[in-house]
């Protein structure tokens, strides 16, 4: 099954680079996260069975080893939220300086449609600015709120505080839950593998969709010059 492949590769990828890289890796994926999905999820889990010692590789920070257990998990927690919370920041900065406009026409790199933006906005409309707190706590949506909080002007400051609150909620309690599981972190994984196959899904529907529209784009363009249109 190509989603199952492509889930396999993507959680592969994801655990080898925490496994060498700790911290900076928690606090990049989480970065990227906050824009476009990452599978923060698999992230916090394994970075906390990481804390909790049941794999061989330590948690370094700027070259100084971290100790297991309580502290390394502290550590991994407030790696991925700092990192989740700079990432909201920027994706409120793209949709504020880019406006809507620039979004119905290029959010498709982002992930982003017309559907997608008229829906953050009623979530807005519905819930005020605590949209931004729920969202956060909403598996796949919270990687969608950032850019059209930009865009629908939240205010800067509650929306990074509600973005904090809820990203350390996350990843605070993810992290909690690899932690206890420790070298068997994949059982908690899989009760939550319809949230992977959900994204794997999104991301391969949206390549197919770029490379669809590419190729009806070229053979229109070809078509208008060839000599006898």
């Amino acid at each position: 099954m190509l989603v199952a492949s492509i889930l396999s590769a993507i959680t592969d990828a994801i655990t080898h680079a925490i496994g060498d890289y700790g911290l900076y890796a928690v606090f990049l994926l989480m970065l990227i996260d906050a824009v476009l999905p990452a599978a923060s999820e698999v992230v916090m889990v394994y970075g906390g069975a990481l804390a909790s010692g049941a794999f061989a590789s330590e948690v370094v920070l700027f070259g100084r080893t971290i100790e297991e257990g309580l502290p390394a998990y502290l550590a991994i927690a407030l790696a991925g939220t700092i990192g989740y919370t700079i990432g909201a920041v920027i994706g409120w900065a793209i949709g504020l300086y880019g406006g809507r406009p620039y979004l119905e026409r290029h959010g498709r790199w982002l992930h982003l449609n017309q559907e997608k933006l008229d829906r953050a906005e009623r979530w807005y409309e519905r819930w005020g600015e605590w949209a931004t707190f729920l969202g956060r706590l909403t598996p796949v949506v919270r990687s969608f709120v950032s850019v059209p909080a930009g865009v629908l002007e939240a205010r800067l400051g509650r929306y990074t505080l509600l973005t904090l609150l809820g990203s350390a909620i996350w990843c605070f309690a993810f992290a909690a839950a690899g932690y206890v599981a420790g070298a068997n972190w994949e059982t908690f994984h899989h009760a939550f593998r319809y949230v992977d196959y959900l994204v794997a899904a999104t991301i391969v529907a949206g390549v197919a969709y770029l490379a669809l529209r590419y190729l009806r784009r070229r053979r229109r363009r070809l078509a208008e010059e060839s000599p006898g249109a």
